[in-house]
């Protein structure tokens, strides 16, 4: 496997994701906007995007720093779709689920692997401010098959 290829191959991904999910036109559940950005900290800590479909489906990308195992740059991309509690008396809380990928970039080997992320995310009222926490079952599958797992706590801003 030629890993140049693959993380060529991944940022254009990446990017075409970023390009077309920032014309989304949903307003979810009273948000402000489409659009997140923010921070999530834990396994891996860094920034983290997600861009709403409709009121189900959303992609969120993550750009962050691993400091487990890897020690590396990290950066994934999900699908996700929410399941809305109904019986919630400030805000909106969903669970979440979904399937994507991740890159681990470190020397001298980068590793890429299959995640499926569980979580949950609640809107703040009246605000344009949501906040999530998740675990992230992952399969390696290269530069070996193993298994392995992130988690994390995070905010984003919408415009």
């Amino acid at each position: 496997m030629n890993i140049k290829k693959l993380v060529s191959a991944l940022s254009i991904i990446f990017g075409f994701l970023l390009f077309n999910m920032s014309t989304a036109t949903a307003q979810v559940n009273g948000r402000g906007g489409d659009v997140g950005l923010g921070v999530m900290l834990g396994e891996p800590t860094g920034i983290s995007m997600k861009f709403w479909n409709n009121q189900r489906s959303a992609f969120d990308i993550g750009a962050a720093w691993s400091f487990g195992r890897y020690d590396a740059l990290h950066l994934h991309g999900d699908y996700l779709l929410h399941s809305w509690f109904n019986d919630i008396d400030e805000g909106s809380l969903a669970f979440y689920y979904g399937v994507g990928a991740r890159l681990v970039l470190s020397d001298p080997d980068a590793a890429i692997g299959i995640r499926v992320p569980l979580g949950l995310n609640y809107i703040v009222p009246d605000s344009q401010i949501d906040l999530f926490v998740e675990a992230v079952p992952i399969l390696d599958l290269a530069p070996s098959t193993d298994f392995d797992g992130n988690g994390a706590l995070g905010i984003r801003y919408y415009f």
